[in-house]
């Protein structure tokens, strides 16, 4: 069993009697997942939807609607930086808007930057210090732009296969996509943060579906929902950060449901929000990082809806 500690600018593995740095330089402290609040931010409900909803961590609750994004949109990449939360991308026309909103206050949205490539039903990643856009309809483009200043993205490099409707997950060091269509894919994709490069193919989830939404703690990536040929999934798919390997299934969403809000992800919990049955929901549903297992309902969004996007502080 692998243990793990942090030094100043790297992470560092406890592995065949030796610790051993397993990443480039990462920010001191930095953790992708939240502790405070997980956000939803736009959607379909319809009509298109501007809303910035926040829920607690800390306790199992209703979200409140605490912002507007500058465009009313969904099927949007989320990211998230320590300070900020991020929406890109997005259905209708399509869209190349990045809005950013603040976690220190409630508060509505500002454009600042654009995607090298206005589309839609893409998938989001955070690192330390950028926020990834990748995918969409016929694009296997990465765009990567600045937490650290409001700028515009650039092309870093693609996935190896262009498809849309996937999930993101992030660990420390990588970006991963997962699912996808057409046609419906099992790929799980990764790419590095410490440089601009393309994606490689380090495994298969265990279905082929699209519409999915994803999550991650510190050592795993989770794909969740989605729809494969002729039937929605409530499947909970969880594959390693460590190695590169494929999917196990390790739970069931509460509803089979797809088209959710891209995940959100706790210290100790991977969250879904909204999506869809045969009509919109707004039901958040809560699974352990900890163990395998299913999910429970401990909330609702305040606007039913799908095809939101997801940020956590």
């Amino acid at each position: 069993m692998l243990a793990y500690h942090t030094g100043k600018k790297n992470i560092y593995a406890f592995d065949s009697g030796s610790w051993q740095s397993i990443s480039g330089t990462v920010a001191a402290g930095y953790s992708f997942q939240g502790s405070t609040s997980g956000y939803t931010s736009g959607g379909l409900v319809p009509p298109f939807s501007n809303v910035i909803d926040k829920f607690p961590f800390s306790s199992d609750g209703n979200a409140t609607d605490v912002g507007d994004l500058t465009v009313a949109r969904s099927n949007a990449a989320g990211q998230s930086s320590s300070a900020s939360g991020y929406t890109s991308g997005g259905h209708p026309f399509p869209l190349d808007v990045i809005d950013k909103f603040p976690f220190s206050a409630d508060a509505n949205a500002t454009d600042v930057g654009d995607l090298t490539v206005a589309r839609r039903y893409l998938a989001g990643q955070s690192s330390s210090a950028n926020g990834y856009s990748a995918g969409g309809p016929g694009s296997n483009v990465i765009d990567k732009f600045p937490f650290s200043s409001d700028a515009n993205a650039t092309d870093v490099g693609d996935l190896t296969v262009a498809r849309y409707y996937l999930a993101g997950q992030s660990s420390t060091v990588s970006g991963y996509s997962s699912g996808g269509t057409p046609p419906y894919t099992n790929v799980i994709d990764k790419f590095p943060f410490s440089a601009d490069a393309n994606a490689t193919d380090v495994g298969d989830l265990t279905v082929a579906r699209g519409y999915v939404t994803g999550q991650s703690s510190t050592v795993s990536g989770y794909t969740s929902g989605g729809f494969s040929p002729a039937q929605q999934s409530n499947v909970i798919d969880k594959f390693s950060f460590s190695t590169d390997t494929n999917a196990t299934d390790v739970g069931d969403l509460t509803v089979a449901r797809y088209n959710l809000a891209g995940g959100q992800s706790s210290t100790a919990s991977g969250y879904t929000s909204g999506g869809t049955t045969s009509d919109a929901t707004n039901i958040i549903d809560k699974f352990p990082f900890s163990s395998d297992g299913n999910a429970t309902d401990v909330g609702d969004l305040s606007v039913t809806r799908y095809g939101g996007a997801g940020q956590q502080v």
